[in-house]
């Protein structure tokens, strides 16, 4: 049966799989508006803690919405952004007025608000292959600017989009998958909210 490739957004921020620094340094050269590979997990890179901005917590009583299985896959971490691939990004910036790594954040926001719907509709029609998509492309690029909730719950649902359940180490029935998939749909869309508010005020307070 033929894979309906999900409808690419408008912007996109090219992911690399190649480490956060070196990922940044071709960032500089150029964002890729319709770029849609994938960004793998990236290690942690050591940053001078000065100059850092303040990283954001997690308001836990929105995220309480589903059940276990479901359950935020970075549920022991305070952090909604990876303040080192921040950073990283931010070194990107010619002055302070931040319009480099500004242009990428607002890229990011239509994407992932186009990815969003792209995802109801797949999972109004059980689509899980798209599903599993979608999962795979907001994952990069959310990886890309250290979006770090969004990123693992959007790994996790391109996982049962292929039927597996990678943390329990077992295989999934398609109602199994659907139902997993709708509960974390639900739960990164507030995971990204948070996200979202967070780094339009940091913007909106070092804008000069």
């Amino acid at each position: 049966m033929p894979v309906n490739e999900p409808s690419a957004p408008q912007h996109t921020i090219k992911a690399t799989t190649e480490s956060p620094s070196s990922s940044v340094k071709a960032l500089k050269a150029k964002v890729d508006i319709n770029d849609r590979d994938s960004h793998e997990d990236k290690p942690p890179i050591s940053q001078p803690a000065a100059n850092r901005p303040s990283s954001p917590n997690t308001d836990s009583s929105k995220n309480q919405n589903c059940e276990t299985e479901a359950e935020t896959s970075s549920s022991d971490e305070d952090e909604i952004i990876d303040m080192e691939i921040f950073n990283q990004i931010l070194e990107l910036d010619e002055d302070d007025t931040h319009d480099f790594s500004r242009e990428m954040v607002e890229a990011y926001y239509t994407q992932a608000a186009q990815t969003f719907d792209d995802m109801d509709a797949a999972l109004i029609k059980k689509d899980l292959m798209t599903l599993s998509d979608l999962g795979h492309f907001l994952k990069g690029s959310s990886a890309t600017l250290g979006v770090a909730h969004v990123q693992n719950s959007c790994e996790k649902i391109q996982r049962y989009g292929q039927l597996r359940d990678e943390e329990k180490g077992i295989d999934l029935d398609s109602k199994q998958a659907l139902d997993l998939i709708t509960l974390l749909i639900s739960q990164v869309k507030g995971e990204y909210s948070i996200a979202e508010k967070w780094l339009r005020k940091w913007y909106t307070e070092h804008s000069e």
